[in-house]
């Protein structure tokens, strides 16, 4: 079976009802990203911190897969799928999708302020203000700050540098260091863009373009994936 990696952003959940951070009437006019999302936010007001990715996990429970996630689960019956995204949602393994990875962690997860190894599930609950992890360290959301590394990222480059087909779903591209993932797809490699506005693919690869959202967009992609012109 080809090799099929698809990089998706927060367009694809949009449709399943979880706010984007860019848009109007997203997070971002609700808080400051320095507030919420980044280590210097935990060490000066971890209750507002937990607060936002409290009421993130929240609204997750109430979300569901659209046709967009189902549409890449189903692809698995006749390619190699694997999903690299920036989302922190759990909307592809909720729709059947096997191999994922989170560049930028997930929020049904926690784990120690000390030892980032030290991961556990916490589903849709709340993380209470002084909760810790089993070190003893406080409990803090897993998820990937800004300025903090990105420990998937080298798994997800190699993943890029062997697809046979490489997808971006709802990413504007303009987050580094996802962004520079399409550097590393070979040039052969036929590259297929889904997202309703415009994007600036930053390579030399040549793009097929799919202006619809990511529901419409993986059924069209799905019809493409069946011309030889692009898979031989």
């Amino acid at each position: 079976m080809r090799k099929l990696v698809v990089l998706t952003g927060a367009g694809i959940s949009a449709e399943s009802g979880i706010k984007t951070f860019r848009d109007s009437g997203g997070l971002w006019e609700e808080y400051r990203v320095e507030d919420v999302a980044s280590p210097e936010a935990w060490r000066s007001h971890p209750d507002t911190v937990l607060r936002f990715y409290n009421e993130r996990r929240r609204q997750l429970e109430h979300a569901k897969p659209n046709r967009g996630h189902m549409g890449l689960a189903e692809l698995e019956r006749e390619f190699d799928v694997h999903i690299i995204t920036q989302n922190i949602d759990n909307l592809h393994e909720r729709a059947g999708s096997t191999r994922i990875i989170h560049l930028h962690g997930e929020l049904t997860k926690a784990r120690s302020s000390i030892n980032p190894a030290q991961i556990i599930d916490i589903g849709y609950r709340d993380i209470l203000p002084g909760e810790k992890a089993p070190d003893g360290s406080p409990l803090r959301p897993h998820i990937v700050w800004f300025g903090e590394a990105v420990p998937a990222m080298e798994e997800a480059a190699e993943l890029a540098s062997y697809a046979e087909i490489f997808v971006v779903i709802g990413t504007s591209l303009n987050v580094y260091p996802a962004a520079g993932l399409i550097h590393y797809v070979a040039l052969m490699t036929p590259v297929f863009l889904i997202d309703p506005n415009p994007v600036t693919v930053p390579s030399s690869h040549e793009v097929v373009v799919i202006n619809e959202g990511a529901v419409k967009g993986v059924e069209l992609l799905k019809e493409k994936l069946k011309s030889v012109e692009f898979l031989y």
